[in-house]
């Protein structure tokens, strides 16, 4: 299993069921993992915890964990296909969607139509000024 989908992998299980609390989501949404900053800046210089969180809210990059069951079936709207697949990095707009925390990690909820795009190594990007 990839490391990034094990951010909150925690089962309970009651009975057959089991239940993990990220949630599933329906239509046709989009669940997002947000990547966490890095500690120090490339100066080595750290970061003040307040601009860590600055920089994980305003992520441009998102990790697909899972699409709804009805996103990107709309042919008219995607004639050509899905934009992204489970496991993708992905190119969103910051502050875009619905966001929530579990255990302090962001995750965010956005519609199939915001991707603006498929991005193969996330390293580096961060929203522009």
């Amino acid at each position: 299993m990839d490391t990034n989908e094990n951010l909150i992998t925690e089962e309970i299980s009651v009975g057959e069921r089991s239940a993990t609390q990220l949630p599933k989501p329906s239509g046709y949404h989009i669940l997002l993992a947000l990547p966490e900053s890095k500690d120090t800046f490339e100066s080595g210089i750290a970061k003040a915890s307040l601009t860590k969180q600055q920089e994980e809210v305003s992520s441009v990059i998102g990790f697909v964990m899972a699409i709804g069951p009805d996103g990107y079936q709309d042919k008219a709207k995607f004639p050509t296909g899905p934009w992204c697949a489970q496991g993708d990095f992905v190119l969103v707009h910051a502050y875009h969607g619905s966001r929530f925390k579990i255990h302090g990690k962001e995750f965010r909820m956005i519609n199939d139509e915001h991707v603006l795009g498929v991005v193969s190594d996330p390293r580096g990007y961060s929203r522009a000024g």
